[in-house]
């Protein structure tokens, strides 16, 4: 049985992330969504297992003490974190993941599962993606602001992956997205094991 494949896919908030992932699930039934763990209260309709895993402070610490957690981080006052024991169970089983997350945590794995393809997904133009977030008319000037500050920092980020692609229409970037993670399969450092089968038998 191949091992699955660990995709990690980041984008800037306003960048439509949400929904290319939503659109690619359609694509791609059988990938599996990683689900994060966290130490906030669940919010209504918030299904343990599904949305996430809700853990107390205790046992999110514990897992990041001995290593549990592919990546981890901490924001106003609660911790997310992806538990590394069910990532790993999938892939074992020849399951591909995607893990949807922030540049920060994506470092980190890739730090510490070099295998995974990353994936970055950019606006048209930083002007674009302010556009976007003043046209969701949920957020103060202030914030968005904020927003399209970290986007840049983001972007810069972006060398560190695999593969960079612009959302600048929906249905072209879920068909680029679908096409890099079918080619990534051929990707040489998740096909350490082939080459080595194919050494042995000679």
């Amino acid at each position: 049985m191949n091992k699955g494949v660990l995709y990690v896919f980041s984008a800037p908030s306003g960048c439509g992330k949400g929904t290319v992932l939503t659109e690619l699930r359609k694509r791609m039934p059988e990938l599996k969504y990683s689900v994060s763990a966290t130490t906030r209260a669940p919010r209504d309709g918030e299904v343990d297992g599904v949305h996430y895993y809700f853990v107390t402070r205790e046992r999110f610490d514990e897992l990041v003490k001995t290593g549990g957690m592919l990546e981890h981080a901490t924001f106003c006052g609660n911790s997310y974190g992806t538990p590394k024991e069910k990532v790993f169970e999938c892939l074992d089983n020849g399951i591909d993941v995607i893990l949807e997350i922030e540049t920060k945590g994506a470092m980190m794995v890739k730090e510490s599962y070099p295998e995974a393809v990353m994936i970055f997904m950019l606006p048209p133009s930083i002007g674009e993606l302010r556009r976007r977030l003043e046209n969701r008319h949920s957020e103060t000037e202030e914030v968005i602001n904020g927003r399209v500050k970290e986007a840049a920092r983001e972007i810069a980020v972006a060398e560190n992956y695999d593969y960079v692609f612009v959302n600048d229409d929906v249905s072209e970037a879920v068909e680029t997205l679908y096409r890099i993670m079918t080619v990534s399969k051929n990707l040489v450092k998740i096909n350490q094991d082939l080459i080595k089968g194919v050494l042995d038998k000679c």
